[in-house]
């Protein structure tokens, strides 16, 4: 969306038609947007409103129904915080006595609204425009908030009042490809964490994917996953990180947020034996922490491999960092041993896990070929460095 096209929307028969828009259907969008034409509205401001009724569905996802009252842009949404992640982030600078926070990267606006709505004051900035903009419209119930169209890193932070500093920036190029190379982000990763020496309460949201030889060995750096899916990194500085420096993992779930951490120089690696009764999937933000062993030690069990992230134990010890399977039955992997045994037991609907393998789901289960009707779990993976099959069930 340029800025035209927001200035359009913006009108009062914009915004207008952007809320009498029915729920977005795209099979019905053409005709939608061909209606209104006959009825002369502006094509250019029909696009923009059914690109927002898009952006809108989408946004449900991350925003729930906050997205019906808000604008985005694509590179914004794509970029943009969950409200419950942004929440947590809220919470820190709460916790550690921060009254003003800069957002010098707002984006659409999604982590200032988190903290405009937990009472602290915000100076929202970007360097884009029309993300400015958006912005404003989606900070317009906060009047704590204010937004700027500038420079993040010019803000006279000291001058403003400023005691909170949070960032996230931009990862991927104009054309939408992956950055990769923190001195290419928008801004530089060094020259954010340069804001600490002024401004220690300084938190970043970064990409989960991030080394841990990357990053600075006085933060706090804590991936986060949400339902499973590990959505980022975040590194947290000064009073944002009231436990001192170290890695942890966030599990926010429907049944509440956990956390698991460890020092800086974490645990002690974690025994390697035979598969017990019971194994335990860490959550993906565990494993990108590296807190494995910490899984192992909480579930009194061991790796069925050194270089493999399945913990197995002898116990049930059921813990929300990890997901519990009963392990039914053990057979090393081969294709015809494989198809045999599960069509003895009638099996035509496979689970297929797997972990340190090869092997492709899809094709497996193409060459299976089970036609059963009971339905079965696998977890394809090493055991002490052979490839075994452990036929198991869910906890």
């Amino acid at each position: 969306m340029d800025a035209a096209g927001l200035t359009k929307l913006l009108s009062p028969t914009g915004w207008a038609l952007l809320s009498a828009l029915p729920p977005y259907d795209e099979r019905r969008t053409m005709a939608l947007s061909e209606r209104l034409r006959r009825e002369g509205l502006d094509p250019e401001l029909i696009a923009a409103a059914l690109t927002q009724s898009r952006l809108r569905a989408k946004a449900h996802a991350k925003f729930g129904d906050f997205a019906e009252g808000m604008l985005f842009t694509p590179a914004g949404l794509e970029q943009a915080t969950r409200l419950t992640v942004a929440a947590h982030h809220a919470r820190r600078y709460t916790a550690a006595g921060v009254s003003t926070v800069a957002d010098l990267t707002c984006g659409i606006g999604a982590d200032s609204m988190a903290f405009a709505g937990v009472g602290l004051n915000v100076l929202a900035v970007d360097l884009d425009e029309v993300s400015a903009s958006v912005a404003t419209v989606n900070l317009r119930h906060f009047p704590e908030a204010e937004v700027r169209h500038g420079d993040g890193l010019a803000v006279d932070l000291e001058a403003e009042g400023v005691d909170g500093v949070y960032a996230d920036p931009a990862r991927r190029t104009s054309s939408g490809s992956r950055v990769f190379d923190p001195a290419a982000y928008e801004p530089p990763l060094d020259a954010v964490l340069g804001l600490r020496a002024r401004i220690p309460a300084l938190g970043l949201k970064l990409g989960p994917g991030v080394p841990h030889s990357a990053l600075p060995n006085d933060a706090e750096a804590q991936w986060v996953s949400v339902d499973g899916d590990v959505v980022e990194l975040g590194l947290w500085f000064g009073p944002l990180a009231p436990d001192g420096p170290g890695r942890s993992a966030l599990v926010l779930r429907p049944d509440g947020a956990h956390v698991l951490r460890s020092g800086v120089d974490g645990p002690a690696a974690p025994p390697v034996g035979p598969v017990g009764g019971y194994l335990y999937e860490p959550d993906g933000a565990v494993i990108r922490a590296g807190l494995v062993a910490e899984v192992a030690t909480a579930v009194q069990g061991r790796l069925v491999d050194r270089t493999i992230a399945y913990v197995t134990s002898d116990v049930l010890r059921p813990t929300p960092t990890a997901t519990a399977y009963r392990v039914l039955d053990t057979l090393p992997f081969g294709l015809k041993r494989l198809r045999t045994y599960l069509r003895e037991r009638d099996v035509g609907r496979l689970t297929i896990k797997k972990r340190g393998t090869a092997v492709v789901p899809e094709q497996l289960r193409a060459q299976l070929s089970l036609r059963g009707s009971a339905e079965s779990t696998i977890v394809l993976t090493r055991v002490d460095g052979r490839q075994q099959v452990l036929v198991v069930e869910p906890v």
